[in-house]
């Protein structure tokens, strides 16, 4: 995967609140992502559709307090750079093998580092203690949020910079396909 850089803005500074950015649905780990911020002293802003609404009712809806817990819903541009590049990270506590992990690399673009579960796709993207951190689950997930501001938030837009922007993956298409046509 390749993304535009110039669609996520480089964020400094960031303000006091752990992210969960993506669809509410038990893979993707909305349950582990509350539990994680409470357990760690933080105001979790949550954003993404709603996948599972049995699930958000079961697990989400009523942690919603709009002042520790916060539910954005879906959000456009502006608002997902501005969410993305203030968060201290992204929490990812996915519960599948995700094969890639878009979300991930958008918010490292924006200087954010990510706290994810090891599964998938995560080790490919994630370099553990330089653009975020790799966990086992929960505990250990709260045991890194301290850990973050030994993170360089440079270091995530450089990951991006190097690895996943659209013209590197653009590059890397036309040589596999001169690869094909020899």
């Amino acid at each position: 995967h390749g993304i535009d850089l110039a669609q996520f803005d480089f964020q400094s500074q960031e303000d006091d609140y752990l992210l969960f950015f993506g669809r509410i649905h038990p893979d993707k780990g909305a349950k582990e992502a509350i539990e994680i911020a409470k357990r760690a002293n933080k105001k979790l802003i949550m954003a993404g559709i709603i996948q599972d609404h049995a699930y958000f009712q079961r697990h989400v809806h009523s942690q919603i307090d709009n002042n520790r817990v916060v539910y954005k819903g879906s959000v456009g541009p502006v608002e997902r750079n501005q969410l993305l590049g203030r968060a201290v990270a992204l929490l990812h506590p996915i519960n599948f093998d995700e094969p890639f992990g878009l979300s991930v690399v958008e918010t490292m673009a924006c200087g954010t580092p990510v706290i994810a579960f090891n599964r998938g796709s995560m080790p490919e993207i994630i370099k553990h203690g330089k653009n975020g951190f790799l966990v086992k689950g929960v505990h250990e997930a709260v045991d890194q949020v301290p850990r973050l501001n030994t993170l360089s938030r440079a270091a995530c837009r450089r990951t991006v910079e190097e690895r996943f922007n659209v013209e590197r993956m653009v590059d890397q298409y036309i040589d596999v396909y001169k690869e094909m046509v020899r």
